[in-house]
Order: structure tokens, then sequence, then C-alpha cells
């Protein structure tokens, strides 16, 4: 009895139960296959989650780097409004140089000339003893005679000088300079005066070293352009 059971279990294995026993191992496989994959793919390191891209700020595109030149266009300025009919401008006004005029002279004191003019020739200095030009004229006249102007014209210096004595220099309008010297020391004028043809200057001294060895006279010097010139060329002639 116990026989025929276990020949019938043999033969359901060899008939049917080969497909049950087959469908169990698939099941198996399949579950066995199953648990593999969700273990790998719960080992996976999680993904980080997407952001949006930052935003990227562009540099300024008018901001001008070392070594470079910007390019950017520069405003044209607007012409200034011009009147519709400008005026000139005047020129500014400017004194115009006072122009020479003729003087009329006279002698300033009367006497004989001692010593003439003389600048191209050497004379010979009594008082020096020596041989030297001689910018000037000598006019012989007593100590204490008054001195005239020859000319008109502005007193531009009154001083003592160390070798002709006490001088005074006067402008005179037509350019020349006129120069009186060995005065005595006591002059009638001072520097500003305008003073006319004739006008008193001062007196003949004797304060003149340079020409000490002379008689009581004045020293005349007239320059034009700042050289000396001849005294007689612009006096009267004596009769």
């Amino acid at each position: 009895m116990k026989r025929n059971r276990l020949e019938k279990l043999g033969d359901f294995v060899l008939g049917k139960g080969f497909y049950i026993v087959l469908f169990l191992c698939v099941a198996a496989i399949g579950i066995s296959g199953y648990y593999l994959i969700r273990s790998v793919s719960g080992s996976e390191p999680a993904q980080e989650p997407v952001t949006a891209n930052p935003s990227v700020t562009l540099p300024d595109s008018s901001a001008v780097f070392p070594g470079e030149q910007s390019h950017q266009p520069q405003p044209t300025p607007e012409p200034a409004a011009q009147p519709d009919d400008p005026q000139p401008k005047k020129d500014a006004e400017t004194a115009a140089p006072a122009q020479p005029r003729e003087v009329v002279y006279t002698w300033p004191v009367k006497g004989q000339v001692l010593r003439g003019f003389t600048v191209e020739a050497l004379a010979y200095d009594e008082t020096m003893g020596d041989w030297r030009t001689h910018g000037g004229i000598d006019i012989a006249a007593e100590e204490g005679r008054k001195v005239l102007a020859a000319g008109e014209g502005q007193v531009a210096e009154v001083y003592d000088d160390a070798m002709m004595g006490t001088t005074v220099t006067i402008l005179q309008p037509d350019g020349v300079t006129a120069v009186y010297s060995n005065l005595a020391q006591k002059t009638a004028v001072a520097v500003g005066d305008l003073v006319d043809t004739g006008a008193v200057l001062g007196e003949v001294g004797r304060t003149a070293l340079a020409e000490s060895g002379l008689e009581p006279h004045l020293h005349l010097e007239l320059l034009a352009d700042g050289e000396p010139v001849n005294p007689l060329a612009y006096l009267p002639k004596l009769n």
C-alpha cells in the first residue's frame, strides 16, 4: 500500500509535478531579481535637485580698463548763439606818444666860450693836465650870475655830481636833454617843475672839481637820443 503511494508520487513528479517545480523556480528567480534591483537602486546616491541657472552680471560696457580707450561718442556742444548784427569791438585807446616840437633857444648866460665842443678830437684839459674830449661848452660868467633855461621843458634831475658839481637836467619837447653843471648849490627849480625858455634855474657857482682850473663859468651839454651834440648848433648866434 505504501509502495503504491510512493510510485504515484513519483509518477506525479515526473508528470505534472515537473511543470510545477519549473514554475516555482522561475518565480523564485523573478522575486530574487526584483529584490536585487531594488537594493541596487536604493544604494545609488541621491541626485541633487536641479536649480535654475544663477544670474550672471555682465560688466558695464562703458567702463574703460587700463590700457584701453573709450570709444563712446561724445556729445557735440551746441555753438553759442551769435547776435544777428554783431558789433565790432572797439580797440583800447592808447595814448599816442608826444610828437617832438620845435623849441626856441636862448643863451643861458652871455659870455665868451672858454672851451668848445669836441668829441672827435682830443683837447688839452688844463685842470686835469691831459688830453680828452669835451662833450659840452664852457661859457664864461662871473660867480653868482643867474643861469637861464636855454629851452623849455620839464626838470628831470637836480643832483650834485662828484666831478661836475651841482647839476640840473631838463627834458625838452624837441627830444633834446639839456644839462647845466657847475651851478651854485642852491637851485631855483626842483624835479618835476615845468620851465619856459629863459626861466631862472640857479646861479653860476664853483662846484665842478673837474673844471676848477678855469675861471668861473657855466658848463652846458645838449644830448639828442642820448648822444652829445654841439650846443652852438642850437643856440642863436651872438652879434
